[in-house]
């Protein structure tokens, strides 16, 4: 396919941190993807949670399963925008690597474990799993991937840690929050893909976990419009089959609404290449309506799902075993593998500590809390 002028073009990408010869069969984006793929990071993704525990059922998504669906809505997307879709796919594959296990509340509880040692961040954490904790080839640590995968996966980040990633890397993928541009046009697709999927597979592992009903869910306009679009059409339609259409159209609608909205954006502003559409205004985005009801459903989910009281239930278990792993670690290093324990003395215990916690899959971090405490907790 045909890129377009303000597309992310393999051939004059940025290029890596060390310089390696190119691939004969591959472009740059797909060397990335495919070393992604690859890596141990994204093979872990399989056992950490999204919002339900992974021994809480065999159907709910995962990081790697919601991984894949960025993925999948962000090169369908891409491809009617004619961006580079290699390099969607290597963004939306690699934007959670650093991601701890118990989603959400194990990055809390490990960014309040390391205040003091420069705190916790899921995206610089990502981006530190893919220039650094990787070991997988003789000549360098990470995976060298390109600098606009690397800026992707860099979605959110502190100006404090952006200052110090500018220091080490001036010019390089953390300018941008200091400078006030945006990503390229690839990475802002991966960002707004990712809040389609959230939304999308939290209504879908909502119902069938039992804890939102659709009833619920018609108090969503989003929601109603499209589950009433689904019964005028098929009448006497019900449960799974149901629950599947709505969310179908859902997510037909705000991809169709993504595409509309970002051409529109992109003719306005016309960018003559990918570094011109860094300098505007975010370009890929929702139409003003679509956005509002996205929002809207966001704060639903936060209210009715994330704050259910049995996802806190295990929101504050899933706490106290990071917690108390993080303590232990640091306390005594010698508890870690030989390579994390050689980094707690290099580089100080809690960063070290931090890496390996972070990199733990659901049941793995269970196992090893059950071993140093001998509690189980569930």
């Amino acid at each position: 396919m045909r890129l377009a002028a303000y597309a992310c073009d393999p051939g004059k990408s940025r290029g890596r941190r060390r310089i390696e010869t190119p691939a004969p069969t591959r472009s740059e984006f797909q060397r990335d993807r495919d070393r992604i793929i690859h890596s141990t990071a994204f093979r872990r993704l399989v056992y950490k949670t999204q919002v339900f525990l992974n021994h809480e059922g065999d159907l709910f998504r995962t990081r790697l399963t919601h991984s894949l669906e960025v993925a999948q809505l962000g090169r369908s997307i891409g491809r009617s925008l004619q961006l580079d879709e290699d390099l969607i796919e290597a963004i939306a594959l690699a934007h959670d690597l650093g991601h701890t296990p118990f989603g959400h509340a194990g990055q809390d509880v490990l960014d309040r474990c390391m205040q003091g040692h420069g705190g916790f961040e899921h995206n610089l954490q990502s981006l530190r799993v893919v220039d650094l904790l990787e070991q997988r080839y003789p000549e360098f640590d990470g995976l060298n991937l390109t600098f606009e995968t690397r800026e992707g996966i860099l979605k959110h980040c502190a100006r404090r840690n952006a200052l110090t990633l500018d220091a080490a890397e001036p010019g390089g993928v953390a300018a941008r929050f200091l400078n006030g541009q945006q990503p390229g046009l690839e990475a802002q697709l991966c960002n707004l893909a990712d809040e389609v999927a959230y939304n999308a597979h939290d209504i879908d592992d909502g119902v069938r976990s039992g804890l939102l009903s659709l009833e619920q869910l018609e108090e969503v306009e989003l929601v109603r419009q499209y589950l009433r679009q689904a019964l005028a059409e098929y009448p006497g339609l019900s449960g799974k089959r149901l629950l599947a259409e709505t969310i179908r159209r859902i997510l037909s609608a705000q991809v169709y609404d993504i595409i509309n909205a970002t051409s529109a954006a992109l003719h306005d502003a016309a960018p003559a290449d990918s570094d011109a559409a860094r300098a505007q205004a975010p370009l890929v985005c929702f139409s003003p309506g679509m956005r509002q009801a996205s929002t809207e459903l966001k704060r639903f989910l936060f209210a009715k799902l994330y704050r259910h009281p049995q996802v806190q239930g295990t929101r504050l278990k899933a706490e106290q075993v990071l917690r108390e792993l993080f303590e232990i670690y640091v306390r005594d290093p010698a508890e870690l593998p030989a390579d994390h324990a050689a980094a707690a003395a290099a580089d100080g215990a809690p960063r070290a500590c931090a890496d390996y916690i972070a990199g733990m899959t659901d049941r793995f971090a269970l196992r090893e809390h059950q071993r140093l405490t001998g509690k189980t907790l569930f």
